[in-house]
């Protein structure tokens, strides 16, 4: 089962979902979006030695700027294809940003684990 990466900028909820993935199955790590964009976490190196087939990222206010900044993320090369799915707390603001071309998963908070672990399953499944 690929790995799952959990992002998001509130230490809680890393671990909360984590733990949750975790009894379902799933193997994960986790990072801080704000790690990640003050440069503490080389996020390149994040991908490479954790290979996580998705990632879970949490998209907070202001929308406009971490939407800007997972944008930037998802076009990076080290990113190769990798899932997204994304969790924010006001799906409606959020999707004034996401453009037709950004076709992904948003789950807005709070979000039934059951779902989001059948989604990740979906999502993953091997092509037939």
């Amino acid at each position: 089962m690929p790995t799952v990466a959990v992002v998001n900028s509130s230490e809680d909820t890393v671990e909360m979902l984590s733990a949750l993935l975790q009894r379902q199955g799933w193997q994960t790590v986790e990072a801080h979006v704000d790690d990640i964009k003050r440069g503490r976490l080389d996020f390149v190196d994040f991908l490479q030695t954790h290979d996580p087939g998705v990632l879970i990222w949490d998209v907070p206010p202001p929308y406009d700027q971490n939407w800007t900044f997972l944008r930037l993320v998802r076009s990076s090369r080290a990113m190769g294809g990798r899932v997204v799915i994304v969790t924010t707390t006001n799906k409606a603001a959020l999707e004034r940003f996401v453009g037709p071309t950004d076709a992904l998963e948003i789950f807005s908070k709070p979000y039934d684990v059951g779902i989001l672990v059948d989604t990740l399953t979906r999502t993953l499944k091997p092509e037939c």
